[in-house]
């Protein structure tokens, strides 16, 4: 067994749902959005059949599911602060959602890894319901008509998804091979046209918490900017749990080199010097003018370093 098969053995002993690598934390996102609608689905279709009405399951279901902004209401519901960003019981909306998802989603992913993707979609979230909440509570037109209302759906936290990726990278582009594609920040700025003019007969609260999806998703890139990573604790509070429930964890850890490669002692690792070619030179600038700078390689900066040099 050669080197490159024990570290392919390493990686799929080690293989398992997290919130970094090697997951993929899009896919997770996503399973969980369309199995809880199916479920909600199903039970809805159930009581219409049985009750011959839907009334039935909205006030005795949906509401245990749906982010109230009523404070009394919520204050006996708490949970539904996270519950509501992954709920939804519209086919056309929830098929939207998860396309956008999607391709934001893939960016983002694509951008920062695996390690970012679930907190900022929990961020928008949470900052999307602290919107819907303040905003029903502190303006008085909405005072006779807060008990009946309620948020539902992933919008805000895929707003704050759409956000992140296009502060991080907006010269991204969708099908770049089509007349050279369409920036990521057009097509952010479709979204957002899209999401507000679905909400913009209702109360304030509702625009507004898509907006706060979109505030979570531009702080946490301004703070990453300046080396605080917003993300870290989520990431780290859930490898706690985890490992609390993970017997290895107890055994002594071997990084991936004592387990795959051995120990080598003093010696220097082999250090690979790639040509330069006057392509693979054009094709780096042309990797920096679709995604920035920040996303080259390591190899690819150095590159560009010994060709400005020569």
């Amino acid at each position: 067994m050669g080197e490159a098969d024990r570290y392919q053995e390493y990686r799929i002993q080690r293989r398992r749902f997290t919130l970094g690598q090697p997951g993929n934390s899009l896919m997770w996102l996503f399973a969980l959005n369309v199995v809880l609608f199916l479920v909600l689905l199903l039970i809805k279709t159930g009581i219409a059949v049985d009750t011959h009405s839907e009334t039935v399951f909205y006030s005795t279901v949906l509401n245990w599911f749906q982010l109230p902004a009523g404070m009394d209401k919520l204050s006996g519901r708490p949970w539904t602060i996270l519950s509501y960003m992954f709920s939804d019981v519209s086919v056309i909306r929830i098929f939207s959602n998860m396309l956008w998802l999607w391709a934001f989603g893939s960016v983002l992913q694509a951008l920062t890894g695996n390690r970012k993707l679930i907190p900022v979609y929990l961020y928008g979230g949470f900052s999307g319901a602290l919107f819907f909440i303040l905003t029903a509570n502190l303006i008085p037109a909405t005072s006779t008509t807060i008990n009946e209302m309620w948020l539902l759906g992933a919008n805000p936290a895929i707003m704050a998804v759409a956000v992140a990726g296009t502060m991080i990278s907006p010269g991204y582009r969708f099908f770049a091979h089509i007349n050279g594609g369409i920036p990521l920040w057009v097509i952010t700025l479709v979204y957002a046209g899209i999401n507000l003019a679905s909400v913009y007969r209702l109360p304030p609260a509702y625009p507004l918490s898509y907006l706060g999806g979109a505030f979570a998703g531009f702080l946490l890139v301004v703070l990453l900017r300046r080396n605080i990573d917003g993300c870290s604790w989520m990431n780290g509070l859930y490898n706690w749990v985890l490992n609390l429930f993970n017997p290895d964890k107890s055994r002594k850890e071997h990084s991936v080199k004592e387990k795959v490669f051995y120990n080598t002692g003093n010696r220097a690792p082999f250090h690979k010097t790639s040509n330069i070619t006057q392509q693979r030179v054009d094709e780096i600038l042309d990797k920096i003018s679709q995604k920035g700078y920040h996303h080259l390689t390591k190899e690819e900066k150095e590159i560009l370093k010994r060709a400005s040099e020569e």
